[in-house]
């Protein structure tokens, strides 16, 4: 449909951005929550802020690997930061040539499971909300592409969302692996550098066939449309910690939503006329897009939800959508 494959398009080069770009929340937990937060968890939330820091702070480039089951991609990175922005090149050196660029990206615009960030960069001394539905472990790490890492077990204490490995590296705190666990402690994706080195870039010569300029869409009906555009909705259910990364008013076409380490987006596509009930599932990797034709008050709707969570958390979040006055 429309917003699946709006959501999926340039496939792992746009997972291969998102994962560069992982970013803890400090989600804000009433006070007492804090207090059950063990020394195992305020390790691993300093290492998390070190990594959030580390994507805004260090230039680099090299190559990474995205493995989905027997898929694997091959891709080249360069990360500059100057001036207050951050500009970024993805190219995929397997199949067809794509790339996608982030020009001038301003250090202080937010994406999901980044804005609460913003006011709290020190997580060793923060909340440990997130520890009320992640276990954390650190074990020793090894050599990842050619630099040494430290290694976190990231293990959800229920079943709506999914485990991680985190291998950072020790010196700058940046990502270098992140594999998604899911149940059965089976392995759905791995993205790895097999090649890295810090510094500017020095231009290089790679054939491309498309580029994508990356930008900030955001899906909202058309306000002088008229108040027969669609009708006004919310999601009544969430996994506990999810929170919205932004305000979005009754009409919105999309929401999106974090715990700080899962994010998953919910697309309502109003429809000419209903479909046949049902349900579709695509699965690449970790990411799951679910969807489903149902009727909201006397508008057929197509409800599409895209992310990093199990199915039965996708189906359970798309039950629960109802139509507001």
């Amino acid at each position: 449909m429309l917003t699946t494959a709006k959501a999926l398009i340039c496939g792992g080069l746009v997972k291969a951005s998102l994962l560069l770009s992982l970013i803890l929340v400090p989600l804000l937990a009433p006070l007492g929550v804090a207090a059950t937060c063990t020394d195992a968890d305020r390790e691993a939330l300093a290492w998390l802020a070190k990594m959030s820091r580390s994507h805004h702070q260090q230039a680099y480039h090299g190559v990474i690997t995205l493995q989905r089951g027997d898929d694997m991609q091959v891709m080249q990175v360069v990360h500059s930061v100057a001036d207050g922005h951050i500009s970024e090149r993805l190219t995929r050196l397997t199949g067809q040539g794509a790339q996608v660029i982030r020009a001038g990206h301003p250090l202080d615009c937010r994406h999901p499971g980044q804005h609460i960030l913003e006011h709290n960069k020190e997580l060793a001394s923060a909340s440990c909300e997130l520890a009320r539905y992640y276990r954390f472990q650190m074990v020793r790490g090894e050599r990842i592409a050619g630099r040494q890492a430290v290694k976190m077990h990231v293990q959800p204490r229920d079943l709506y969302r999914y485990g991680h490995v985190l291998e950072l590296d020790r010196e700058t705190g940046l990502l270098l692996r992140n594999s998604t666990i899911g149940a059965g402690d089976k392995l759905l994706e791995r993205f790895q550098f097999a090649d890295i080195a810090y510094g500017e870039s020095p231009v290089t010569g790679i054939d491309i066939d498309i580029v994508h300029p990356a930008q900030h869409p955001r899906a909202t009906v058309d306000k002088t449309a008229g108040p027969e555009t669609g009708p006004a909705w919310s999601v009544k259910w969430l996994p506990g910690g999810f929170q919205a990364t932004d305000e979005a008013t009754g009409q919105d076409q999309r929401r999106t939503y974090t715990d700080g380490l899962a994010v998953f987006s919910v697309f309502l596509e109003t429809l000419p006329r209903p479909i046949q009930p049902g349900e579709g599932v695509v699965r690449e990797g970790s990411t799951i897009s679910y969807t489903r034709g149902m009727r909201l008050a006397k508008w057929p709707v197509l409800v599409t939800v895209i992310g990093e969570v199990p199915l039965n958390t996708a189906r359970m979040v798309a039950d629960s959508i109802r139509a507001v006055p």
